[in-house]
């Protein structure tokens, strides 16, 4: 049915079909002229009145006794369904199809075609095709669906979408039975059979209008459908009819006009996630669900959308890889990356987190270590500090969004703060143009008890960080070498856990048992982090007695100490003034100026 040909060659003057009139007319010349779409024909007004209610009424109504033309507006189908409606009336054979039914249906329904007028009528023969044919095949279904985007209103009146739909779901349900046994026989090891236990209906629904799709699988979801053939079904819609849903979109800083985006694709992605299922249970790959992320933002769909996109991989944040974060930005003249979008997500995590806190019910077990939301966060942490060190050299990214990024995670979300000391200095070096006060801003997010020792050596001559930051760093330096001379082995541990229990003490004042509880879990999360910590302290305090112990017995003496060259580097970081109000002069010979190096350093401890 090409009824938008019809269309476009129709002209003011009517045409007459005439191969089919001259089919039929052979011997005797027609008396009525039907006009359907600018197309005419030439036909008897008998047959047409003996089967046709509606050309019964039109020629009963009207006050010219010698009708000679018939116009029928909004005809069903267009030429060619009242064509085999004509054919119907003469009683000549044709095929009933999947491809025509529908407007026949129609066209049998807009003419009256019913018992009324004929047994076994065209409305008649059309039903049962329905019931007996298209009905009992799901394939046959979705192609007469597909054949109904013509006439859609006229086809859901006439109620033939109903129908469709509810076989489609119904077979759909047949072949998830059949399917399971199907499995079974897959599992047995039959690699051949494995790939006959896919759902074929999937590809075919995929050819559909978005809102005959969405009928579809609302009426499936109903019927009690599997949640991963659903999940499969939306994927491979979205990957047929969304272009490059799939693909990674690259931003391109020489873009200066918007892409143009067609409203149906926006109606695709907002139609699409709305039928993701709501379960917690179900297992939508995070790569999809960026990809619609993506997707969302290029063709600029409603913020309802993008947030229940976004609070979907907060779920599932930690599973999440760097690559799936680099969301390019839409617009321009802003940072390279959408980082709003991700800072959001962000947040909807932290809270899911802190949910689970709440709606637990019983203490963590020893090795909670291994609990889901603690090493969740740490997975997260070390995500997010991967992201802000690919994002920092943006030139475009303001210190607003990466200092947002930074303070949006707990403390306890970072056992050690290397890879957030290496995301600061890459942004530090990327904009050399920032104010002391910003670098001091930012820098302040950087615990110096929890860089690790290569952090600290680099930190110490990094002239980019603020002369304090770079005291800081040297300052818990000495305490961690004081430490490792004095105290090494499991014993630092044991000491350090034992002063933080004993420094807990009771409350102060009476608690209620939800807040005894919340403390309690507090302080158990507290001591698994510097748990934590401790081991990483501890294999650094190792390796550094190891170098410590080489070191005395080279007898070499050339080798120059870490607080010696960062005592030459910073000439203000000097021992107390004496009585005199002068500072201490290193002189004499190398040992002797390491020694008084040594004891500048201890004296600020």
């Amino acid at each position: 049915m090409v009824l938008s040909d019809h269309k476009l060659r129709s002209s003011s003057t009517p045409r007459f079909c005439n191969s089919f009139a001259n089919r039929i007319f052979s011997d005797m010349a027609g008396d009525v002229t039907v006009v359907v779409d600018d197309v005419s024909f030439l036909l008897h007004k008998f047959p047409l009145v003996s089967q046709s209610g509606k050309i019964r009424k039109m020629v009963a109504e009207a006050k010219d006794p010698n009708l000679s033309k018939l116009d029928l507006i909004n005809f069903p189908g267009g030429p060619e369904a009242f064509e085999l409606a004509a054919k119907f009336c003469y009683g000549i054979n044709f095929e009933i199809t999947t491809a025509n039914i529908a407007h026949l249906h129609c066209a049998a329904d807009y003419l009256e075609m019913t018992e009324d007028y004929r047994d076994e009528n065209l409305f008649t023969r059309t039903e049962a095709y329905l019931n007996e044919v298209v009905t009992s095949s799901l394939e046959k279904s979705v192609q007469v669906l597909c054949s109904c985007e013509m006439i859609l209103p006229l086809a859901d009146n006439s109620g033939i979408i109903d129908r469709c739909v509810d076989a489609i779901a119904k077979n759909a349900c047949k072949e998830q039975l059949v399917e399971g046994l199907s499995r079974l026989e897959c599992d047995s090891g039959h690699i051949d059979a494995k790939d006959r236990c896919l759902e074929w209906w999937i590809e075919d629904l995929s050819g559909l209008k978005i809102d005959l799709y969405q009928r579809i699988i609302t009426v499936m979801v109903s019927r009690g459908i599997r949640q991963d053939s659903v999940i499969a079904s939306i994927m491979h819609y979205a990957q047929s009819s969304l272009k490059g849903i799939g693909k990674s979109q690259i931003w391109n800083p020489a873009r200066t006009t918007p892409v143009t985006v067609e409203d149906s694709q926006r109606v695709i992605v907002e139609t699409l996630v709305s039928l993701l299922p709501t379960e917690k249970s179900s297992c939508i790959p995070v790569d999809f669900l960026f990809g619609m992320l993506r997707m969302a933002i290029m063709v600029d769909s409603s913020f309802a959308c993008r947030l229940a996109l976004e609070r979907r991989i907060a779920v599932r944040l930690e599973m999440v890889s760097l690559d799936d974060l680099l969301i390019p930005s839409g617009q321009n003249g802003e940072s390279l990356f959408d980082v709003d979008t991700i800072h959001r997500i962000l947040v909807h995590f932290l809270q899911i987190i802190e949910q689970g806190d709440d709606e637990d019910c019983g203490y963590e077990s020893e090795d909670g270590m291994g609990s889901p939301s603690h090493s969740s966060l740490l997975k997260v942490g070390r995500l997010i500090d991967a992201y802000l060190a690919e994002i920092a050299p943006d030139p475009y990214l303001s210190f607003q969004k990466f200092i947002a990024m930074i303070e949006v995670l707990p403390d306890y979300a970072r056992v050690i703060d290397d890879g957030l000391y290496r995301a600061v200095d890459i942004y530090l070096k990327a904009h050399p143009m920032l104010t002391d006060h910003v670098r001091k801003k930012i820098c302040k997010f950087i615990d110096c008890e929890k860089l690790s020792q290569e952090a600290c050596n680099h930190a110490a001559q990094n002239d980019r960080l603020p002369a304090h930051m770079a005291i800081r760093v040297l300052y818990f330096e000495q305490l961690r070498l004081k430490s490792a001379i004095t105290i090494t082995g499991p014993s630092a541990m044991s000491g350090y856990m034992s002063q933080k229990i004993c420094s807990s003490g009771a409350p102060s004042a009476p608690m209620s048992p939800r807040d005894t509880y919340a403390s309690l879990r507090r302080e158990n999360r507290d001591l698994k982090l510097e748990i934590s910590r401790m081991r990483v302290r501890l294999s650094d305090l190792e390796k550094e007695q190891v170098c410590m112990k080489q070191g005395m017995m080279d007898k070499s003496g050339n080798g120059k100490t870490f607080l010696t060259l960062i005592s030459r580097k910073f000439g203000m970081f000097g021992g107390p003034a004496n009585a005199n109000g002068n500072q201490h002069k290193a002189t004499g010979t190398g040992r002797k100026s390491r020694s008084s190096s040594r004891r500048r350093g201890y004296s600020l401890s």
